[in-house]
C-alpha cells in the first residue's frame, strides 16, 4: 500500500468517525430555507440562510412562495425549514375558527404538525395578524374606528374600496371570515386583489380606501394610517414561529437552537422596523438581514 492510500484511509477514517460522534451526515447537513412571497418573509429566510451558513451548514434558499405551496413543500421535503404564522396553521391546514388564546393557538397547531412529522420550534413575540389601514382625511373612511364600523358602511350600501392580497379574498381567516363574523358583504366590485407591494401605493395615491396589511409591517408607522380596531375579535393570533421537518431537526439538533436564538430576538416593534428599512428605506433584504444578526450578536 503506498503512503497515498495510506492518508487517503486515514483521511476517510477520520470523517467517518468525525459524523459518527456528531450524529449526521454529509447530506443532512444541507438545508432547504423556505419562504413565502412578502417582505417579511424574504427577510426571514435570508437571516435564516446566513444564519445558519454561518454555522457551517450548507444552505440553500428556496423563497417567493405562496403559503400553501412552502407548506406542501415542508411537507414532502422540498423544503426543510420555514416561519410560518400560529394563526395561518390554525384555520387554513387545520380549519380550526374558533376563539383561541395565543398560548392555545401554538399548543394545537405544534400537536397537530407533530403528527405530520413537522416540528414547530419556540414562537417568536412577533405578531403578523392581519388589520385594515386607513388613510387619514378621507371622506370615505373618516369616522371609523372599527371593523364594526367598516361593516355597517358596507351594510348601509356604501362602497369602500379594499386593496387585498390575492390571497385573502379567498381565505376563511381573511375576507371570507371576517364577512360572516362582522354581518356584512364587500361584493367583488368593491375588492381589489393586488400584489402586495402595490397595496400601500394603492392606498397612498387614493386608488383604494383601506387595504389589508401585516401587523408588522413597517409602511404602517411611515405612512401614518390607522388600523381599525378588530372590535370582535376576529383575526387569530398569528405568532411567528420556525418550523422544521421532524427528521431534519433529528440528523440536526443544532438547527433547533440556532432557530431558537433568532426567534427570541424577535418581537412587533423589531419587525416593523426591519420591514421599513426595506419597504421604507430601500436597503436590501441581505443587507437588513445582515446589520441585524450581527447586532444580535448571531453573526
Amino acid at each position: 500500500m503506498s503512503i497515498i492510500d495510506i492518508l487517503r484511509n486515514a483521511v476517510q477514517a477520520a470523517v467517518v468517525a468525525g459524523l459518527a460522534m456528531t450524529g449526521t451526515s454529509a447530506a443532512a447537513q444541507d438545508i432547504k430555507v423556505g419562504g413565502k412571497d412578502f417582505t417579511e418573509q424574504f427577510l426571514l429566510a435570508e437571516m435564516t440562510t446566513q444564519l445558519l451558513q454561518k454555522n457551517g451548514f450548507t444552505v440553500s434558499k428556496r423563497d417567493g412562495m405562496g403559503t400553501n405551496i412552502v407548506r406542501a413543500a415542508l411537507e414532502n421535503g422540498e423544503v426543510d425549514v420555514y416561519w410560518e404564522y400560529t394563526g395561518t396553521a390554525l384555520v387554513n391546514f387545520n380549519k380550526i375558527t374558533d376563539r383561541l388564546t395565543p398560548e392555545e393557538t401554538y399548543k394545537i397547531v405544534k400537536e397537530k404538525d407533530a403528527e405530520r412529522g413537522i416540528t414547530w420550534l419556540a414562537p417568536s413575540r412577533a405578531n403578523n395578524t392581519y388589520a385594515l389601514a386607513i388613510r387619514k382625511d378621507n371622506p370615505t373612511t373618516d369616522g371609523m374606528v372599527s371593523l364594526s364600523d367598516l361593516a355597517a358602511a358596507y351594510s348601509a350600501g356604501k362602497s369602500p374600496l379594499m386593496a387585498t392580497t390575492a390571497e385573502f379574498p379567498k381565505r376563511q381567516d381573511g375576507l371570507l371570515g371576517l364577512q360572516e363574523t362582522y354581518g356584512f358583504e364587500a361584493k367583488r366590485r368593491n375588492i381589489r386583489p393586488m400584489d402586495i407591494g402595490l397595496v400601500f401605493p394603492a392606498l397612498q395615491n387614493g386608488d383604494v380606501d383601506l387595504a389589508v396589511v401585516a401587523a408588522t409591517d413597517g409602511r404602517i408607522a411611515a405612512m401614518d394610517l390607522v388600523l381599525l380596531k378588530d372590535d370582535k375579535h376576529f383575526f387569530p393570533d398569528y405568532a411567528l414561529v420556525p418550523t422544521i421537518r421532524t427528521e431534519t431537526l433529528d440528523a440536526n439538533p443544532r438547527l433547533g437552537e440556532l432557530l431558537d436564538q433568532l426567534s427570541a430576538k424577535l418581537d412587533d416593534a423589531t419587525m416593523q422596523r426591519l420591514n421599513g428599512e426595506i419597504d421604507v428605506e430601500r436597503k436590501s433584504v441581505e443587507e437588513v438581514a445582515t446589520a441585524f444578526l450581527t447586532s444580535s450578536g448571531l453573526l
